[in-house]
């Protein structure tokens, strides 16, 4: 009866065993392939419990994300004859297992088998874009060339080039003295042309300035001019009144404003007679009389 149930405990053991090593489980971001003594025997892309002969079936996982390929730095020559030294990357996702397997079997085993397409088709599509291209104005649409051709010659491998991307795009180093230096002229040039323009709008702004400092200066002195004109024109106006009105007032008015003016203090001299009719007021209030001459004449200052 003890052997009895040893041999049906034994039993239980090997199933459960067995049971155990013929479950498996495919995670969400995976997918898996079954093989038999190394070969295929069934392709899973469905996460969950599966199934497999125990102690026979192995299984291989493959990632079902996207992963990254890194490609050598390489030079590439533009169509225009520009250099480059390219360093790009690759953006792949395995889309059949079997293939993949066959094929390449270890995504170690990418960068060697899928790399050097990669880098070829790279090379060729930038040898034939110009630097203008590859740089800046095609860019995106070289990268979805490389990326489309890599697919159409490696689908056998079981894979899919999501993107192809330069990280870096450098001229060699012997070029890039060259390039500062010219960019450096450029930069020379365009500060000479700015400076001289500037000069010249600077030249016109005074040349203007200085024509409108004429244009008023002369209004200016038209308009005292016109002014003064009329003053004196006034000024005539009122002394020929005055002069209308009582005209020995203004005859002694007169002859008091050539005196005040004839005898300021000073260097100049006059030699006059006595009685010359330039002091007929010192010799009668009236302006009437005469005075006695003088043998010698008289100094006045």
């Amino acid at each position: 009866m003890r052997a009895f149930f040893a041999f049906i405990g034994t039993l239980l053991g090997l199933g459960a065993l067995a049971l155990y090593a013929s479950a498996f489980i495919v995670h969400q971001n995976e997918q898996a392939l079954v093989l038999r003594f190394g070969n295929p025997q069934q392709v899973i892309t469905t996460p969950g419990l599966k199934w497999k002969v125990p102690f026979v079936d192995t299984v291989d996982y493959f990632d079902k994300r996207i992963l990254d390929l890194d490609t050598s730095e390489q030079e590439v020559t533009a169509s225009d004859q520009q250099r480059l030294i390219v360093d790009a990357y690759a953006r792949y996702r395995i889309t059949d297992p079997l293939k993949f397997y066959q094929n390449v079997r270890y995504e170690e085993r990418v960068r060697q088998v899928v790399g050097p397409l990669v880098e070829s088709e790279i090379r060729r599509v930038l040898g034939g874009s110009t630097l203008q291209e590859v740089v800046k104005d095609k860019r995106e649409s070289l990268m979805k060339q490389i990326a489309a051709q890599v697919n159409k010659e490696g689908k056998d491998y079981g894979l899919e080039v999501v993107d192809v991307r330069i990280k870096r795009a450098d001229l060699p180093q012997e070029n890039l003295v060259k390039v500062f230096d010219r960019m450096k002229a450029d930069r020379v040039r365009e500060a000479t042309e700015l400076r001289a323009q500037g000069e010249a709008q600077s030249n016109r702004i005074r040349a203007d300035a200085d024509r409108q400092v004429t244009i008023i200066k002369a209004e200016a002195t038209r308009q005292s001019d016109t002014i003064r004109g009329e003053g004196e024109g006034e000024r005539n106006r009122i002394f020929a009144e005055a002069f209308g009105r009582d005209a020995d007032f203004f005859r002694f008015y007169r002859s008091m404003q050539a005196y005040s003016e004839a005898l300021k203090p000073g260097d100049t001299r006059m030699v006059l007679s006595p009685d010359s009719e330039f002091f007929r007021y010192f010799q009668d209030p009236s302006g009437g009389g005469t005075g006695t001459s003088s043998p010698s004449g008289t100094d006045g200052r």
